[in-house]
């Protein structure tokens, strides 16, 4: 009869980072990339941010996939239904390396962003590491239903959370829109602001300009 078992090892994976985290510094972002996407690609939509006062990290999902019959383009998910428990641990360790190997001191401001799949990520991350943020952007994604509000008591009274999509977004229905915005709101109170733009679904630049 087969049966399935589990073994531990040591893996290694890439992150990008996008101008230098300096005594200029005034902003830090770890930004969470969606599915489909490759970290260096990804962190192109913070191009645009002033150099000097903006470090940006953004981590690299370890799953990588050949997108199309063309086996030309890879794109990487977070996680999926196989395993989950397992995978998200594996992940949650992968971002604390990340995080202690590039912060390495405490940032004047601290935003983490995650788009797409990569909301899961930021908030699990955030939730289970007690991690706190001058501002939390949950960009046109999902919040994972294990989280309850118990899991962001550790968040200061300052820090924004900002739910932030698309009205055309052919991911997010109307259904699924108001379920997310009630979801928030439990988890977040007051701290959470709500945020719709004019477009589909897509990384939201000019809001990302706003906030810096």
């Amino acid at each position: 009869m087969a049966s399935e078992k589990q073994v531990s090892y040591t893996s290694t994976n890439t992150y990008s980072e996008l101008n230098n985290y300096t005594d200029k510094t005034k902003n830090v972002w770890l930004v969470f990339h969606g599915m489909g996407y490759l970290s260096r690609y990804f962190i192109r939509y913070f191009s645009n941010l002033n150099p000097e006062e903006n470090y940006i990290v953004a981590p690299q999902a370890p799953s990588k996939y050949y997108q199309g019959k063309n086996f030309k383009h890879v794109g990487a998910s977070w996680l999926t239904k196989e395993n989950t428990k397992t995978e998200t641990n594996n992940v949650l360790e992968y971002i604390d390396r990340v995080y202690e190997t590039t912060i390495t001191k405490q940032p004047v401001r601290f935003i983490i962003l995650g788009y797409s799949q990569g909301v899961s990520i930021a908030t699990r991350w955030i939730a289970s590491r007690k991690i706190l943020c001058n501002h939390l952007v949950l960009h046109s994604g999902g919040i994972p239903i294990e989280l309850t509000a118990k899991n962001f008591t550790h968040l200061d009274t300052t820090t924004t959370v900002t739910y932030l999509y698309g009205d055309n977004d052919e991911y997010i229905t109307e259904a699924k829109k108001t379920e997310e915005s009630l979801k928030a709101t439990h988890l977040f109170s007051d701290r959470l602001e709500i945020r719709v733009f004019k477009g589909v679904h897509e990384v939201n630049v000019a809001y990302i300009n706003e906030i810096a």
